[in-house]
């Protein structure tokens, strides 16, 4: 089934700056949930900031430096996913005095982006090629949930517990997460149309 990666080109499979950036943002993971364990809400705030600009930075370097490749762009979606899935987890797992993340929560995560990469590999068993993009929306839902754990991070640090705010939040990400999901079916089902 994953004989195409052969078949990629060497110069799509190539380490440049922006896929290393990428890589980077993975091996931070262990650090902040580390940091969330011991309660260090300081250190998980500034390594999760870091984490998020290498998000900012890799497509736009790649772009700049036309370094964009296949092994760049598949790494920098899996390598978000594992970023805010580990975080909602340890956020619910540590189930924290001050502004936690319900279980519920972090199962939806992790049941979409399963369902999304089984979507995937349905695609390419039945059509032989997948084209993946990432929406707005997709990316807008991204940066919605990185604030929202900056944010949960800045109210552990601070001793914030702005109740009213975190509910608002909460449902502003449930509404995002479930719209770009069915996005993304829609999306899915058009192309094994055509």
């Amino acid at each position: 089934m994953f004989n195409f990666i052969r078949n990629i080109p060497a110069h799509e499979k190539r380490m440049t700056i922006s896929t290393a950036l990428t890589l980077m943002r993975i091996v931070l993971v262990p650090f902040i949930i580390g940091t969330m364990l011991n309660n260090a809400w300081a250190w998980a705030c500034a390594l999760f900031i870091v984490a998020a600009v290498t998000d900012a930075l890799d497509g736009a370097l790649a772009r700049w430096r036309n370094e964009q490749t296949f092994l760049g762009a598949s790494l920098d979606p899996i390598a978000d996913k594992i970023l805010i899935v580990s975080c909602f987890f340890t956020l619910a797992f540590i189930q924290a005095p001050l502004v936690g993340i319900p279980l519920w929560f972090a199962q939806l995560l992790v049941l979409k982006e399963a369902a999304l990469i089984a979507g995937i590999l349905f695609m390419y068993w039945y059509k032989g090629s997948v084209e993946i993009r990432p929406t707005i929306l997709g990316k807008t839902t991204t940066l919605l949930q990185i604030c929202f754990i900056i944010w949960l991070f800045a109210c552990h640090f601070c001793g914030w517990v702005p109740m009213k705010t975190y509910y608002v939040l909460l449902g502003v990400m449930l509404a995002v997460v479930i719209v770009s999901f069915v996005q993304y079916i829609g999306i899915g089902l058009q192309q094994i149309r055509r």
